[in-house]
């Protein structure tokens, strides 16, 4: 055999045995499997590892919103998924975050609104918010921004955790603990549709309570992250008038100190490949780039801030760093 064909084969060896290059493995905090949070985390995951050389990335289960904040601040999540109106309170150390302020906190943009959906079940007597005080009521979980918004929507209305027997439950415990009757209500605050509510109006008749124009008022007072929506009539089965409600967007973030190429390729790759998080669930159908100029409530990483400035987009000046 000649010396050529030796090294051939050595060489094709070599680089059999040769390690493949090693990536960077990110994760993605979300929510609980029952929201909306995680699947989208799990769509962004998949265009990162098919987009961005270089870099993996995992959607892990969390208590969501205020949780998130919390691992973006301490470095044990390098990705994030939040509502608008908790990544402003953490950034400007107010509200849940008071004395607690997180500077560090930057976005990629925003992602979508979720809507406040306030379930019960035919027969149950409750038929507006002012019909919470006495009974069970699931206000999300500990720490997630369903608990801020049902917090702040209550009160801006004259109601108090207080009034009622409040449990603190994930989407599907709520929706579990509705059909099995151990809470008489609960609150999501969600993109729709969400699974754990489809799921929940395929085995029982379910009740979305409506916001009056006055209730709405008082909330959009109360914070101005709020914004007046439509759940539309045929979202869930069996409710099929349009339910007014009030929403929050929903907010990606990343820490100041993650790396400004990474991020400008993941704020790219997110764009571009938009289709593909469409695919996991529809309500990436919201995620646009004007979207993002209009809603997001913090400061933009200069990775993304690159990228939209690349493409040609108006920047509010409260979004430059």
């Amino acid at each position: 055999m000649s010396y050529g064909r030796l090294f051939a084969i050595g060489f094709a060896a070599a680089a059999l045995a040769a390690p493949a290059a090693a990536q960077t493995q990110l994760s993605i905090a979300t929510g609980g499997t029952g929201g909306v949070y995680y699947p989208m985390g799990g769509g962004l995951a998949q265009v990162i590892e098919g987009h961005v050389e270089g870099y993996s990335a995992t959607a892990e289960v969390t208590g969501a919103s205020v949780e998130n904040m919390g691992l973006i601040a301490t470095g044990d999540a390098d990705l994030a998924i939040a509502l608008a109106d908790t990544v402003q309170q953490a950034y400007t150390g107010t509200g849940r975050f008071e004395g607690q302020e997180l500077p560090m906190i930057r976005a990629v943009g925003s992602l979508y609104a979720n809507m406040v959906q306030i379930v019960t079940l035919e027969g149950s007597g409750i038929t507006s918010i002012a019909d919470l005080p006495g009974h069970r009521v699931s206000v999300g979980a500990p720490g997630s921004g369903t608990e801020v918004n049902a917090m702040t929507l209550l009160e801006a209305n004259g109601i108090s955790f207080d009034d009622f027997t409040a449990e603190r439950l994930n989407f599907n415990e709520t929706a579990d603990a509705l059909a099995n009757g151990d809470i008489d209500a609960g609150f999501w605050s969600v993109g729709a549709p969400t699974s754990s509510i489809l799921n929940l109006a395929t085995t029982n008749d379910i009740v979305v309570i409506p916001l009056s124009e006055a209730e709405v008022e008082a909330a959009l007072g109360a914070d101005p992250t709020f914004a007046s929506l439509s759940l539309p009539g045929g979202m869930y089965e069996g409710v099929a008038d349009d339910i007014a409600t009030v929403g929050v967007p929903n907010v990606l973030v990343v820490s100041s100190e993650m790396d400004e190429e990474a991020v400008y390729q993941i704020t790219k790759a997110m764009y571009e490949n938009i289709a593909e998080l469409q695919a996991v669930h529809p309500a990436a159908n919201e995620t646009t780039v004007e979207f993002s100029m209009n809603a997001t409530p913090v400061p933009l990483h200069p990775g993304a801030l690159r990228y939209y400035e690349e493409i040609g987009a108006e920047i509010p000046d409260d979004l430059r760093p």
